[in-house]
């Protein structure tokens, strides 16, 4: 089983641990909220995200490449967000570089305006383009992730 496999295969069941082993120590972690996390923030990223996920949280994985070094998925995220209890339906595209079966690099890709006019409403239909609002929830995000390490006290 490849790498892509394992990883969605445990972002399925929310197993954020497994999902953790599969990043190398040098890792790096981008998408278009949380623009540049290391291995460990990257892990803690993935373990605060699936245990805030309410029951109907879901993923679907379309995995289009498996290989020793490349990975690309295409995935969707099905889940209420709990700031604002609208559901939201994220359409992701992930690359990653791995090496000697470990992601090295990945790199998620989706709409940011999409997400936030799913996610805040009408706040984030109008403005969610916008800098000074990709900014917040850049910073929102950002601050979340601090403080949940702070919480946490035995992460990777």
């Amino acid at each position: 089983m490849g790498v892509a496999a394992r990883f969605y295969e445990a972002f399925t069941v929310r197993d954020h641990y497994t999902m953790g082993l599969l990043y190398a120590e040098h890792a790096t972690f981008s998408d278009p909220v949380f623009q540049l996390l290391n291995a460990k923030g990257t892990r803690l990223m993935w373990q605060m995200l699936l245990s805030r996920a309410e029951d109907d949280f879901g993923i679907e994985a379309d995995i289009l490449e498996d290989g020793p070094s490349r990975v690309r998925v295409n995935w969707v995220a099905q889940y209420t967000f709990s700031a604002t209890g609208r559901p939201v339906k994220n359409h992701v595209s992930t690359q990653m570089q791995l090496v000697a079966g470990k992601i090295v690099r990945q790199e998620d890709t989706f709409s940011l305006w999409r997400w936030s006019s799913q996610a805040l409403g009408a706040k984030g239909s109008l403005l969610g383009w916008t800098p000074f609002v990709r900014n917040k929830i850049r910073a929102q995000a950002a601050a979340a992730l601090r403080e949940y390490a702070r919480k946490v006290p035995d992460h990777r």
